[in-house]
């Protein structure tokens, strides 16, 4: 496998929204900031074995918390929403 489908493939995100989606055949990735869209589907498509139907991407901005007083700031990352063709599944729960 190309190495350089670990570094578009950040992280899965795994909240509730995200365990919503997935009853839609979605999957949603942190990703790199500078990946386009097909570089998203080639790479869940090597990784995972599955066929991709779209990719569907957005920019979050950092958000300001404040931790025990102190201000600090979260870091900006884009999110990747993918959406699987039928029949195919990805279980972000375990590892590659």
């Amino acid at each position: 496998m190309n190495e350089r489908y670990y570094d578009i493939i950040v992280s899965p995100v795994i909240t509730e929204k995200a365990t919503m989606a997935s009853e839609a055949n979605q999957v949603i990735f942190k990703v790199a900031s500078n990946a386009t869209k097909p570089q998203v589907k080639e790479a869940v498509e090597k990784l995972f074995d599955v066929k991709v139907k779209a990719v569907n991407t957005l920019n979050r901005k950092g958000k300001t918390k404040r931790f025990r007083g102190v201000a600090g700031r979260q870091s900006d990352f884009k999110k990747a929403i993918v959406t699987l063709e039928e029949g195919h599944t990805i279980d972000v729960t375990t590892g590659l």
